[in-house]
């Protein structure tokens, strides 16, 4: 609820905050996102506050060493892929100045301001989480298949998804 009534829909730009959210929409994979919220401070703390330059030199030695931390989902496929995103979000920084330049134009940097009035209409992907989603994996990316993406978009704030009804809905406006 608190991450509800605070966080979700909230446009994002920082990096490290973007990195966060798309190593915990991959990590929630399968799993519920009250989980992922309830060992978020675990990954904090076991992915170095999620600096990508650190995450990107992980080695063996630190992947063993997360797969034993009960605090986060222990995952190898789900921890490599982390390592391997923070090496593709380097690159997509050198290449656009920052992710946030990127991952923005797939909306045109401005918030796409959904009205739905019943949560069964929110869709699980749509045809920009695909296109996210083809980009990111060309990127060398991993986990972030259409649903994903379109988690992460919910996430920070690049669709607002609350329903109309939804006091959050205006107060993100």
């Amino acid at each position: 609820m608190d991450y509800h009534d605070r966080e979700w829909g909230v446009p994002v730009h920082d990096d490290t905050r973007l990195f966060e959210f798309l190593v915990l929409e991959g990590a929630q994979a399968g799993l519920s996102w009250t989980t992922i919220l309830r060992k978020r401070e675990n990954y904090r703390r076991a992915f170095d506050n999620f600096d990508p330059e650190k995450v990107a030199v992980y080695d063996s030695r630190k992947i063993d060493e997360l797969l034993a931390d009960r605090g986060i989902v222990r995952n190898r496929r789900k921890i490599e892929s982390a390592i391997e995103n923070a090496r593709a979000f380097r690159d997509v920084q050198n290449e656009f100045g920052s992710f946030d330049s990127y991952i923005w134009e797939f909306i045109g940097g401005k918030p796409i301001r959904n009205g739905w009035k019943d949560l069964a209409e929110i869709p699980a992907e749509t045809e920009l989480s695909r296109q996210m989603s083809r980009d990111l994996k060309k990127r060398g990316f991993s986990f972030v298949g259409p649903s994903i993406c379109y988690a992460f978009m919910q996430a920070v704030g690049m669709v607002n998804d609350h329903t109309v009804d939804c006091f959050r809905y205006l107060e993100i406006e």
